[in-house]
């Protein structure tokens, strides 16, 4: 009953296998390795952009951070959302990267910026000439840190207040594989046919042992983000066995399908935990992540029985066994039927 993150998830079988071949002889270092070519291949036909830029880093913040600066200068802010993985869990490398530029919060519900709330923080900006921040990408992200996921229509109504005003957008794409299996929209729909100007498709929490991708659909910026992720210390030597787990990601579609599972295990999940009576979700659960909250004497139940998965609201020693504790629970391609149906039984008592 492991439901702590999709980050904790093993990694995929025909992953392993892709890696052992990959380890067989020679390779030319630093991304001229002859699967990278074909990795840069299968994703501009993925995403239909045959012009795209196609690099791979091992972390999500480093494909959020590199991004980010290939796309902001210093004196610039980034529009984000206040529960963004760039403002809440990447220790300000995004700051870091950009070399100073600072990030302003955009309101929304369910951790989605609506149009208007991204024009009013726009508008905020760029009234005090040399003295104040000058306005800078807009950063999405989909499925939102809180489960939630942006339909195409949504990120294109964002993305097109942003270039009334100049600003390119940003998809932090950790979560894209499940996004796009939860709505059935095709990567392109989801992207640059939406207004996304870069993109990262995320591996590391679907299945992979440790790979994002950082797509660039105008490949006027290919250079700089090249020449930013050598000097951050994130171009693999042994570039192989990144490429070699893209590669094995993108065959047959395994992307969709591990994602699928997850999607799929999580909509049992909170079905199971609906039908109890006693759980109650903050956020719709679009995906593989939820935010449910039921009382403490049935968390004092899961953990006993060696559940794992975080409390993101209250304690969980106290007195009333009835208070609602909010737990956080993300299912990863490998979650059980079993482990899931066990769960529900213990919350049920």
């Amino acid at each position: 009953m492991f439901f702590a993150s999709d980050n904790a998830g093993p990694v995929h079988p025909k992953v392993i296998e892709a890696l052992a071949a990959a380890n067989q002889g020679y390779a030319s270092p630093y991304g001229a390795d002859p699967i990278m070519d074909t990795v840069q291949a299968r994703i501009r036909a993925l995403f239909e952009a045959p012009e795209a830029a196609v690099y791979l880093v091992a972390t999500g913040t480093a494909a959020n951070a590199l991004a980010l600066a290939t796309l902001c200068e210093p004196w610039e802010t980034v529009f984000c959302t206040a529960p963004a993985h760039v403002h809440v869990d990447e220790c300000n490398a995004p700051e870091f990267f950009t070399g100073g530029a600072k990030l302003t919060l955009v309101e929304g519900a369910d951790a989605k910026m609506t149009p208007a709330a991204l024009r009013a923080a726009i508008e905020i900006e760029e009234k005090r000439g040399v003295h104040g921040p000058q306005r800078g990408p807009v950063s999405l992200t989909n499925v939102t840190e809180l489960g939630t996921v942006y339909s195409v229509a949504e990120l294109a109504a964002l993305t097109a207040v942003a270039k009334e005003y100049g600003l390119s957008s940003y998809l932090d794409g950790a979560r894209l594989a499940n996004a796009l299996a939860a709505s059935g929209t095709s990567p392109a729909e989801m992207t640059w046919k939406a207004g996304i100007d870069v993109v990262s498709f995320g591996g590391t929490k679907n299945g992979l042992m440790g790979v994002e991708a950082v797509v660039l659909f105008d490949p006027a910026k290919a250079w700089e983000f090249e020449l930013r992720r050598k000097r951050a210390a994130h171009l693999f030597s042994k570039h192989r066995y990144l490429s070699a787990q893209m590669l094995a990601y993108l065959d047959g579609d395994l992307w969709r399908a591990l994602a699928g599972a997850a999607n799929t295990a999580n909509a049992r999940l909170a079905d199971g935990l609906r039908a109890t009576g006693q759980a109650h979700y903050a956020h719709a659960p679009d995906a593989n992540m939820s935010f449910v909250a039921f009382p403490r004497a049935a968390h004092e139940r899961l953990h006993a029985a060696g559940a794992a998965y975080y409390i993101w609201e209250g304690e969980l020693q106290g007195d009333d066994p009835a208070e609602m504790l909010t737990a956080r629970l993300v299912c990863d391609w490998s979650a059980s039927d079993a482990a899931t149906d066990r769960f529900v039984e213990l919350v049920r008592g």
